[in-house]
């Protein structure tokens, strides 16, 4: 897939991991995915920010935690748009709430974060010369930013107005965010993907599709609604091998679903993600 420049208003475009040793996560992730990264911040900040890339393409970034933020470690999603000031507005009125106002990041862009209802912290970003993740859907970079919720009603009644999401249906329980007309940007910018997603049997208007959405099971009284992270990989397996040799944790070890075969881990300071292998055959698993 050819390298990303930006995206359009609504998708997510960047993840970013808060660590209390950064130095130690970004050296974890290097290892597990391969990544090359870089301290971007100046010698004299008081923290750093690694950006992580594979084969000279932004993928995502590693960096310290912020005053005054949620000290737990976690993935970050970040929704590209147009203005982050608009859009602190619709996430007040939709019942959401700002967790920090928009503010410059150098020439970079701007952002703000913010919570929905539930309390599943999200951020955006309105670009300037940092233009996003570059390479997605390869092995190391992101391949679906997932929202965790207790209340999936409620869920689509927010991100529906904040962001004009819509849901798509996959059967057995799994649902998908999607924004009219992003396939139209996609199939712009690789032609030909529409007709490869028929040919695989991809449900109608799976082009539009930005994120996923995963209710919390009731087994499960201690998870937060949160906004989550999932990595393309080769091998699920081996993935899941080498983050306990690095120090991680495999929270839930490998298993099928439907298109995917994935794993749950969890760094060694704490922040979990999914790991998944794309496994056309196991598409009808959900039905």
């Amino acid at each position: 897939m050819p390298e990303r420049d930006g995206y359009i208003p609504g998708v997510p475009a960047w993840v970013d991991t808060s660590q209390a040793d950064p130095e130690a996560a970004a050296e974890f992730y290097g290892g597990l995915f391969g990544w090359e990264v870089e301290n971007v911040l100046p010698a004299e900040a008081p923290g750093k920010y690694f950006i992580a890339r594979i084969n000279g393409g932004d993928v995502g970034a590693v960096g310290s935690q912020q005053e005054g933020r949620p000290q737990q470690p976690s993935w970050n999603t970040y929704v590209w748009v147009e203005s982050a000031d608009e859009v602190a507005s619709k996430v007040k009125d939709a019942g959401g709430s700002v967790v920090v106002e928009p503010f410059e990041v150098m020439d970079l862009g701007r952002m703000a974060m913010f919570a929905d209802p539930e309390g599943a912290v999200f951020s955006v970003w309105q670009a300037k010369k940092h233009r996003g993740a570059g390479i997605v859907n390869e092995h190391g970079s992101v391949n679906f930013n997932d929202l965790n919720t207790r209340d999936v009603e409620g869920a689509k009644s927010f991100y529906g107005s904040v962001f004009g999401w819509e849901t798509l249906e996959l059967g057995g329980g799994f649902e998908m965010w999607t924004l009219p007309g992003y396939g139209d940007h996609l199939e712009r910018d690789n032609p030909g993907m529409r007709e490869g997603m028929a040919e695989m049997g991809a449900p109608k208007s799976f082009e539009d599709v930005v994120a996923s959405l995963n209710p919390i099971p009731d087994d499960q009284p201690d998870t937060p609604p949160h906004w989550g992270v999932t990595f393309a990989v080769d091998d699920a397996d081996a993935i899941a091998e080498q983050a306990e040799a690095l120090g991680g944790r495999v929270l839930a070890p490998p298993f099928d679903a439907p298109w995917v075969r994935m794993t749950v881990l969890a760094d060694p300071q704490g922040a979990t993600f999914v790991a998944s292998k794309f496994v056309p055959e196991n598409r009808d698993l959900g039905a």
